[in-house]
């Protein structure tokens, strides 16, 4: 039995999500900028009335800024009760990964802190970092989302609406 990915890229790397954590891919609206948010945070967007936070996956993982913003879109994902973007560099396809190509990652590859990566996955002559977004937050970090978003809720009244891909 295979799992199935949202495949998508950031630099020349790939990365791939469990689909079901997928709501929708969007491309990339007029973002609202919070002050105070933590340095990954883009702000937040108006969703269908609802306000959503998004993040910058390359500041969140340390990467330098994207050469070309123009494939760039936003992943709408659902971790637990909360809805959050994560900025991506492009999409490329939905997967099914046999689970005998996924592999652990090594404690010799990266430190225990890299928690966000559950297994690496060679497909063909690529190989697929596979994240747990619900990992790559902190509970803290996660809590400040939802306070965030709720805040900028209270004030936000534009009626912009995000156009899908």
């Amino acid at each position: 039995m295979g799992k199935q990915c949202v495949v998508f890229s950031l630099g020349e790397e790939y990365y791939g999500i469990d689909i079901f954590q997928v709501r929708e891919i969007i491309r990339i609206p007029t973002i609202v900028k919070l002050p105070q948010a933590p340095e990954f945070v883009e702000g937040v967007i108006n969703l269908r009335g609802g306000v959503i936070p998004v993040l910058d996956l390359r500041r969140r993982f340390g990467m330098g800024k994207a050469e070309d913003e123009a494939g760039r879109c936003i992943v709408v994902v659902e971790l637990g009760e909360q809805t959050l973007g994560v900025i991506v560099d492009g999409v490329s396809e939905v997967l099914e990964i046999d689970e005998a190509s996924i592999e652990p990652l090594s404690p010799y590859v990266a430190p225990a802190e890299a928690r966000s990566v559950s297994g690496i996955a060679k497909v063909g002559e690529r190989l697929i970092i596979l994240l747990d977004l619900e990992q790559a937050l902190s509970w803290k970090e996660r809590e400040r989302l939802k306070a965030l978003a709720q805040a900028e809720g209270l004030v936000a009244s534009n009626g912009d609406r995000p156009e899908a891909l």
